[in-house]
Formats: structure tokens, C-alpha cells, sequence
């Protein structure tokens, strides 16, 4: 009996923990700009956006989804100064709405951030192979590339958490000044004036908006990834909360000014037709006719360790989740394992990395003979795999926000209505409203014409493994009683 207890038994406390008092808000902040991407969205989501949808309103559709954030991270940022655990969503939706449910949110946050953070392989090796071959004058395979980049993100994954966050700093930083550059140029080249069309709601809400918000949210995705790092932060109690209050406040901002910078650059008139001719390549023909070559060219290189930032900042949260359910029992024990010397989550980040590997491996020989030709990551790998993770990620977001409801029903002291009910539920409404958006314009945000399997499919992908999450919770709280009973507690504390 008492070793049958020692096996469901919570871990103990003396197990190698992350890093602790290690990131300050500014490193939160990169963390979470790094995961949002700011040059890809600027320069290969607004475009597509507006050539899907039609819709010159996209730089608006960036302030309504800020404020639906901000709205969320009330709640959110206040629930962040009671629970420090590097599985954020599974911790909140544990401690709001039910351990249970908890394990099932962590299950989709797991395919969620892992199919992102794999996903943004196929842009990257695409994006970079593309350079590269324009430069040296031969076709490069875009597996290459995207396993170079592999190499990378696997090696920074195990090493000290702010070493990645200093290669996180400078890239998001010289991802900024590309897109301050091509901001500039587009309001000097004007080719129809200072126009605020793009900004303009009538122009947003129009028959298109549902597919455009859809599009833009998952350029704010990894917002939310500050509370990952609850666990390794100076002061966790206040630095998770102003991070991703800061983050939301910059990442709207900065979208729709440079959103509506792109339809100064080509004239509102012509931002649609051009988006629909050029793709993401937008910005940079724009770049290369008006501020030359070599400005393009540094631009596109900048696009491509823009991509490797997100990689590594996703790689970073999944590592975490997987140590966070390790450490708990939840999952083996053994994948909660924490390097000693660099107090990094070794093990989810090989487990991560394997999964990517996998994934790399079996699009790229489905690649082959492709009659996508050299788009094929792009339109496959890249779209499917991301948009199912934007999928996921937004559900959860409308669960986190019924959980603050949960949780301050219990420990609501010192907090007002608005904190405690209000603007968690304006936001599971707001959010909510987005999330049934994205399901009925899947199959749009995929690029598949008419009814595809697909557009159920990958959704399909997220929502399953959170059923068997919640089934294997039920079989913890039964069979396990021990280690149910720790689960989402982990890293908690006041120290």
C-alpha cells in the first residue's frame, strides 16, 4: 500500500525546478512579440488577408481584436498573480472550471502550440530555400533550410531560457525597424494620399468581416505566452500582467498601423487587386521598386529570422506544457525532466523537437512530385498546421475566461465585479464570437474550394485529444486519487 501511494503521490519539491527570478517584463514582452511574429503578419498574413477576403478593413480589424484581448487579459492578468505554473492554461482551467477539464485543456493547448510552432517550419523553409536559391542560382529544397532551422530551435530549446530570449531580443528588434522602413516608404510613396480607409469600421463590417477577423487573430497568437514563464519571472505577481497588457497595447497598434501603412503604400483603391497578384511577396516587390534591392533583400532576410524567433518561442511554451504535466504526473513523470545545469525543460523540449522532426519528415516525402510545386509547404504544411493551432488556442482562450469566472467565485476577495465577472464574460462572449467565426470560414482560412475534409478534420485534430484528456482526468481522480488531486498546482508559491 504505502509503495502503491508513493507512485500516485504528487511530486515532491525537491525535484529540479526552471530557473527561477530569471525574466523581467522586457524579456516577457519579447517572448511574446517573438511568438506573434510582427514581420510575418505584416508581410505575409495582411496581405493574404486582404486577398482572401476582399476586405480593405483589415488594419481596423487589429483594434477590435486588441480590444477584445484587453478585455480578456483582465481576468487573465489577474488570475496570473495567484497561479505560477509553466502549463498556464491547463493551471487556470484546473484551478476555474475542474481538474479534469484542466487535463483536456492541456491536451489542446499541447496540439495547439506544438501544430504552430511546427507549422511555421513549412513558411520558414519555403521563405528561406526561396532566397537562397534566388541568390546562388539553384533550387534549394525547402526541407533543407527548415531543418537548419531545426537545429537551431533544438539546441537553444535545452540551453538556459535567456539565451534564447537574447536571440529573441535582437531578431524581434531588427524585425521592427524592417517593417518601421517599410512603413516609412509607404506613407513618402502615398500613390493616392493620406487615405483612412483602412481604418474606416465601414470598410471592416462589411460581408467579409467574420473570414477577415478570423485572419487576424492568429497574428496576436502566443499573446497570451507570458504566464508560460510565470514559473521563471522576477516578479511574477505583477511582470505576467503588465507583459501581456504591454504586449497587446503594442502588437494591435503596431498591426494596423503597418496594415494600413500597406494600403497607403499601393492606394486603397489597389490593395486588394495587388495582394491577390503579388501574395507576401507584397512587401517586398514594394520594398525592392522604391527603396532598392538591397533594402528588399535585408527585408527578406529579416522575414525569415522573424520566422525562426516564432519557432523558437513556441518551441519554449510546448516544453514547458510538457514539463509542467510531467512534473505532475499527469504524463510519465520522466518528461518533466529539468537539466540541472541549465534549469531548461530537457525533456519536452526533445519530446517537442521529435515531434517536429517527424513532421518535417513525412510532409516533406508527401512533398515530393507535388503539383503545388514550390508553394506546397506554404498552402499545406504552413496553412493547415497553423490555422489548426489558431483554432485551438482561441477555444481556449474562451474556456480561460469562464475559468477567472470560476476561480474568483472562490477567491474573488479585494477584486471587483468587473475583474471578477464583468470582463471575463464580455470576453468569452467576444472571443467566443471569433472562435464560431473561424469554424464556419475554416475552410476558407485554408484555401480549400467547396467542402473539404479537411475543414473538419484539422479542427478535429485540436478538439479529440481534449475529450481524452478530460476521459484521462476522470480515470486520474478514480484510479490516481494522489496525483488528481495535485493537478494544476504545480510551481505555485509565494516565494
Amino acid at each position: 500500500m504505502a509503495q502503491q501511494r508513493a507512485l500516485q503521490a504528487p511530486p515532491s519539491t525537491e525535484i529540479q525546478g526552471l530557473s527561477r527570478r530569471t525574466l523581467g517584463v522586457p524579456a516577457l514582452v519579447f517572448m511574446i512579440i517573438a511568438a506573434s511574429a510582427p514581420l510575418t503578419v505584416i508581410a505575409g498574413g495582411t496581405p493574404s488577408n486582404f486577398a482572401v477576403t476582399g476586405v480593405v478593413g483589415i488594419p481596423a480589424s487589429f483594434l477590435v481584436l486588441g480590444v477584445c484581448l484587453a478585455v480578456f487579459a483582465v481576468g487573465y492578468s489577474a488570475m496570473s498573480a495567484h497561479i505560477r505554473n509553466a502549463g498556464a492554461f491547463y493551471a487556470y482551467i484546473s484551478q476555474g472550471l475542474g481538474r479534469a477539464a484542466g487535463v483536456g485543456a492541456a491536451w489542446v493547448a499541447l496540439v495547439a502550440y506544438n501544430a504552430m510552432q511546427i507549422g511555421i517550419y513549412g513558411l520558414f523553409g519555403f521563405a528561406s530555400a526561396s532566397f537562397i536559391g534566388s541568390k546562388i542560382g539553384a533550387e534549394v529544397p525547402w526541407w533543407l533550410t527548415a531543418a537548419v532551422g531545426f537545429l537551431i530551435v533544438g539546441w537553444l530549446g535545452i540551453n538556459k531560457v535567456d539565451l534564447s530570449v537574447k536571440v529573441i531580443a535582437v531578431l524581434v528588434g531588427l524585425e521592427f525597424l524592417a517593417v518601421i522602413v517599410f512603413d516609412i516608404v509607404a506613407l513618402a510613396v502615398q500613390p493616392e494620399g493620406i487615405s483612412a480607409a483602412g481604418l474606416a469600421p465601414s470598410n471592416l463590417f462589411t460581408a467579409g468581416v467574420g473570414a477577415a477577423l478570423a485572419f487576424s487573430i492568429a497574428g496576436f497568437m502566443g499573446f497570451e505566452s507570458a504566464a508560460i514563464y510565470s514559473e521563471e519571472a522576477k516578479d511574477p505577481k505583477r511582470s505576467i500582467g503588465r507583459a501581456t497588457f504591454i504586449a497587446i497595447a503594442v502588437i494591435s497598434l503596431f498591426y494596423a498601423f503597418s496594415a494600413w501603412a500597406t494600403t497607403i503604400a499601393t492606394g486603397p483603391s489597389q490593395v486588394v487587386a495587388q495582394s491577390q497578384e503579388f501574395g507576401p511577396d507584397l512587401l517586398f516587390v514594394f520594398l525592392s521598386a522604391h527603396a532598392g534591392t538591397v533594402a528588399a533583400d535585408i527585408t527578406q532576410v529579416l522575414f525569415i529570422t522573424s520566422l525562426l524567433a516564432a519557432l523558437i518561442a513556441f518551441h519554449n511554451a510546448v516544453a514547458r506544457y510538457v514539463f509542467s504535466l510531467g512534473r505532475e504526473g499527469v504524463i510519465p513523470r520522466r518528461l518533466g525532466y529539468v537539466s540541472p545545469r541549465s534549469h531548461a525543460p530537457v525533456a519536452g523540449s526533445l519530446v517537442q523537437s521529435m515531434l517536429a522532426l517527424v513532421m518535417l519528415f513525412i510532409f516533406a516525402v508527401a512533398g515530393i512530385g507535388s503539383e503545388l510545386g514550390p508553394l506546397y509547404p506554404v498552402l499545406t504544411f504552413f496553412t493547415w498546421l497553423t490555422n489548426t493551432g489558431a483554432f485551438g488556442l482561441v477555444l481556449l482562450l474562451v474556456l480561460i475566461s469562464l475559468a477567472v469566472i470560476g476561480y474568483f467565485r472562490r477567491h474573488g476577495e479585494g477584486y471587483s465585479a468587473w475583474t471578477r465577472i464583468v470582463a471575463p464574460a464580455l470576453a468569452a462572449a467576444l472571443l467566443g464570437a471569433v472562435f464560431i467565426m473561424i469554424v464556419v470560414n475554416f475552410d476558407v482560412l485554408i484555401g480549400t474550394e467547396g467542402t473539404s475534409p479537411l475543414s473538419w478534420i484539422l479542427p478535429a485534430v485540436a478538439l479529440v485529444p481534449g475529450v481524452l484528456g478530460v476521459l484521462w482526468g476522470l480515470y486520474l481522480k478514480s484510479a490516481r486519487p494522489l496525483v488528481y488531486s495535485g493537478i494544476g498546482s504545480g510551481g505555485n508559491g509565494d516565494d
